[in-house]
């Protein structure tokens, strides 16, 4: 659904020439759920920009829904959904005209475009919002009636710009259950980006991650999570002494590399080190600790996050809003 080689785009910022988005290589193979993740500034809005026919690329190729977004840019669109950050619909409309009136300007005949848009108001969960003003609707229904609009036309791939920004948790939740369940019922390729990594973690099949206009990494969140020296185990002790003590039988218990004990004020001290599959190496380490007299307050295993692979990779986190 989408093949990218050496996709750039330059920008003068009065004499300097900013590289926005340095050669990248992207392919999405058709069916698949996959993340663009990236802190403010690294390029993914401008990839997105640039596959969605909005921004011309500087150099490269890129095939979108199988032509070219350059030489063939109104086939591209007809080819695919685009759900912006902001909402889409006209705020004095009412929902389902607007809806209904979306299928008409991407050339569906009357009859198909009123069923088309029945079909998604139940779809979504917004046949009874259909006589509403869409300013009358709430943060979940607005967002779910973009969505909508962006399927109007039936297309085989939908991008979603942080379709969940601003949700309350309920929402948000109900949002991708709708989204999961349209890919169930259409095969519907989607193509992401947001802000929070508990919905990339748990919904993309693929993560691409962006960094300084450059994929870093590519592969799904397991594999990416795999880049990251280990789980992290963690223990607390009453005081220093049993936490230098704790250490070292660690060390010595699962040959890893340096335990690490850290203190904070109005805490206990912890004791921390990664190791693979932390929660098979667990009953081990708590059998050594009570054979050498080490009292235990918590014990936890954590798995890496997104966050922690990119951390691992630039040293900086994906939750930095540097733009």
């Amino acid at each position: 659904m989408i093949r990218t080689r050496g996709l750039t785009r330059n920008f003068r910022v009065g004499k300097e020439v900013v590289e926005a988005v340095r050669g990248v290589d992207i392919d999405v193979a058709e069916g698949e759920l996959v993340a663009l993740l990236g802190p403010n500034g690294a390029g993914k809005s401008t990839t997105l920009r640039m596959l969605t026919t909005l921004l011309e690329p500087t150099s490269g190729t890129a095939v979108v829904a199988g032509h070219d977004v350059c030489a063939e840019p109104a086939r591209v669109r007809r080819g695919i959904g685009f759900v912006g950050q902001g909402h889409g619909a006209g705020d004095d409309q009412r929902a389902g005209e607007e809806l209904y009136t979306q299928g008409l300007l991407y050339g569906l005949d009357r009859r198909t475009a009123r069923r088309r848009s029945g079909e998604l108001l139940d779809m979504l969960e917004l046949g009874s919002a259909a006589d509403r003003v869409v300013t009358k609707l709430s943060g979940g229904q607005r967002r779910r009636l973009d969505i909508a609009m962006g399927l109007i036309h039936e297309p085989g791939l939908l991008f979603l710009d942080e379709p969940s920004t601003g949700l309350d948790p309920h929402s948000r939740a109900n949002l991708w259950e709708h989204i999961t369940g349209l890919r169930e019922r259409l095969g519907t390729t989607v193509v992401l980006t947001t802000h929070y990594l508990d919905e990339a973690d748990d919904m993309a099949e693929r993560v691409l991650v962006i960094d300084h206009g450059s994929v870093i990494a590519d592969g799904t969140a397991d594999e990416l999570k795999g880049k990251v020296s280990g789980d992290l185990v963690a223990f607390s002790v009453p005081d220093e002494e049993h936490a230098r003590a704790g250490a070292g039988v660690a060390e010595r218990t699962l040959s890893s590399g340096a335990a690490e004990v850290v203190t904070a004020p109005g805490r206990e001290p912890e004791v921390r080190l990664r190791v693979e599959r932390g929660d098979t190496v667990l009953p081990e380490l708590l059998r050594a600790l009570d054979s050498a007299g080490v009292p235990l307050l918590t014990v936890r295993v954590q798995r890496p996050t997104l966050d922690d692979v990119f951390l691992t990779l630039t040293g900086r986190s994906l939750r930095e809003e540097k733009a």
